[in-house]
């Protein structure tokens, strides 16, 4: 009896300890998954209602969660409408990334850079419904969010912006000014593109002659500055 009690005690010792169970959801998890969740409402709720239905009625209504989870984890509607615009926005989004990498591998931006980086914009403002009801809504609405959000967009298109004003140091040419159009030019097209269909100036952009048109365009445009400015160099440094 006593061999046998003795075989089972060393029999437990060698088993292997069994692996803790997996943990499938926590409040870590659950509080990001929530706030996924309400963030991607922001946008349904914005295609819904126009910019006129962002309220923590019609969020939680179309989220099916608590409004209370708003302040929760937001703070306020505000906070939450923030976060969705900065997760959308090409200026405060994806343009942080290309800043990034510049940074990381310093050297200055030419022509195709510059020109890579406005077709882009392009497209990716054409494509983006909800973007595009936005940047509607800053122009039509005079807001404290919307206002803030403008001023951090335009902080980091500074930052691009004056890596590539660095190539027209001592010259006449204004490289800001043509940016400036250019990009007003992809706010204005697309927004009568995609709000009522209509042309401008008997251009369609929602056809892909059209969009190849101003694609063109763009880069010519970039293109002819970078050349007016090397040759101004040129010349300058023949004196």
């Amino acid at each position: 009896m006593a061999r046998k009690k003795n075989k089972a005690i060393e029999a437990s010792e060698v088993a292997p300890a069994k692996k803790p169970r997996k943990i499938v959801a926590g409040p870590i998890r659950d509080k990001e998954r929530t706030k996924r969740r309400l963030i991607a409402t922001v946008g349904k709720v914005l295609q819904k209602y126009t910019y006129s239905g962002l309220t923590i009625t019609n969020i939680a209504k179309e989220s099916g969660l608590n409004p209370k989870l708003i302040y929760l984890y937001f703070g306020n509607l505000d906070g939450l409408i923030e976060e969705y615009i900065l997760e959308k926005d090409f200026w405060a989004g994806k343009l942080k990334t290309q800043i990034a990498e510049f940074a990381e591998n310093p050297k200055p931006i030419n022509a195709q850079d510059t020109g890579d980086l406005f077709q882009l914009q392009f497209d990716s403002f054409l494509k983006d419904k909800s973007m595009q009801r936005i940047i509607h809504w800053e122009m039509g609405v005079k807001n404290k969010l919307l206002r803030k959000i403008a001023e951090d967009r335009e902080e980091v298109g500074k930052s691009a912006l004056d890596l590539i004003a660095n190539q027209f140091s001592d010259t006449d040419i204004d490289i800001q000014a043509t940016l400036a159009i250019i990009l007003g030019g992809i706010y204005y097209l697309t927004l009568h593109a995609k709000n009522n269909g209509s042309t401008v100036s008997g251009i369609d952009i929602n056809e892909d002659e059209g969009r190849e048109r101003i694609e063109k365009t763009i880069e010519r445009l970039i293109f002819r500055d970078f050349e007016d400015a090397k040759k101004k160099k040129t010349t300058k440094g023949k004196k």
